[in-house]
């Protein structure tokens, strides 16, 4: 094991027992980061006795004690659990992906080949959630004191950060919670249930933080690579949001808005009742929300038209059973009131 240094740069952990890829991942990663290397899965829970690094890259077959069972000794560990993984593996198989994301890991690595854009991006948007997270449960236990509660206030205060990100969506989260809302109330949930997917719809698009600006506020078709990056916020949300364990929910939202009924949507593709009962009612606020509301690439569409639109996609996209009650509310706003009101 190598010596440690103290560094005000992020300290990264490299496990892998190819001395090639130790050496290549250093040249990748030291001109932005700290980085140790060591050979295997038990110099690692050696090593994180004494430090503490800010991230793992850790290989998936070793030698000695695999990738998967280091990863399931450091989520063990209260001390260790909180370290963020990066998964490395040479694997072509999306078992080994899944298999490794249930048991901890943040992201994985393809090592064939190990292109150094890509590692920097993903520890870089690794890192950046990490952080994320740590000062969102810093600012939820500062306001709560002795008792954690997500007020009104702070959540509102979050989505409008997103919001913030794109002056033609200003406003956007704060509709799709109290459209969401007011669907739940229809379908008579609680007052407690409406008020959590109120919280759930303000925080639907969180994961759009890491997200960079200039797709967000891009007013002409995405490029592949783009809406790629832009499929990535529901996980990025989902990841924000799990810290927080006051709502054990809210973090549905956010991962599986974008999930359609048909099973056509990301990032599971789930199909019909699989995708929980909440984001089948975020996903119907969320879309109509898009066309009331003026966007970079379009004007606020005609109601009709709208309706028509939800009325479509009733059984595809939607729940059909939600999509009526948004038809429903629809019919009944004769003045057209409910869409985005100038300012």
């Amino acid at each position: 094991m190598e010596n440690v240094s103290f560094s005000s740069k992020n300290e990264i952990l490299v496990v892998d027992d190819s001395t090639m890829i130790l050496s290549y991942m250093r040249r990748i990663l030291e001109k932005t980061y700290t980085v140790h290397t060591i050979h295997s899965g038990e110099e690692c829970l050696e090593f994180v006795k004494n430090v503490t690094p800010h991230l793992i890259l850790l290989d998936m077959h070793m030698t000695g004690i695999d990738g998967l069972e280091t990863l399931h000794r450091l989520k063990a560990n209260p001390v260790t659990n909180s370290i963020p993984v990066i998964i490395l593996t040479g694997d072509q198989h999306s078992e080994t992906e899944i298999k490794s994301l249930h048991d901890g890991a943040m992201d994985f690595i393809s090592k064939n080949p190990l292109v150094p854009g890509v590692v920097l991006q993903r520890v870089k948007n690794t890192l950046a959630l990490t952080m994320l997270q740590k000062n969102l449960q810093e600012e939820v236990n500062k306001q709560t004191l002795q008792v954690k509660v997500l007020t009104r206030e702070i959540a509102e205060a979050l989505s409008k950060t997103v919001d913030a990100k794109d002056h033609y969506t200003r406003g956007h989260s704060a509709r799709v919670a109290k459209y969401s809302a007011e669907i739940a109330r229809r379908m008579g949930k609680s007052t407690k249930e409406q008020e959590e997917i109120y919280y759930m719809g303000l925080l639907h698009d969180i994961g759009k933080i890491g997200v960079a600006g200039s797709i967000i506020r891009k007013n002409e078709r995405l490029t592949d690579d783009e809406f790629e990056e832009i499929k990535e916020h529901p996980m990025a949300g989902y990841e924000i949001l799990k810290t927080i364990t006051v709502l054990p929910n809210l973090p549905l939202g956010a991962k599986y808005h974008h999930e359609h009924f048909d099973g056509s949507g990301y990032p599971e593709g789930l199909r019909g009742y699989q995708i929980p009962e909440v984001a089948r009612i975020i996903a119907v606020a969320d879309v109509y929300d898009a066309m009331t509301s003026k966007r970079a690439y379009s004007e606020i569409r005609p109601q009709a038209v709208v309706r028509a639109e939800i009325e479509r996609c009733r059984g595809t996209y939607f729940d059909p059973d939600i999509a009526n009650i948004m038809l429903q509310m629809i019919d009944e706003d004769t003045d057209y009131s409910m869409k985005e009101q100038p300012e």
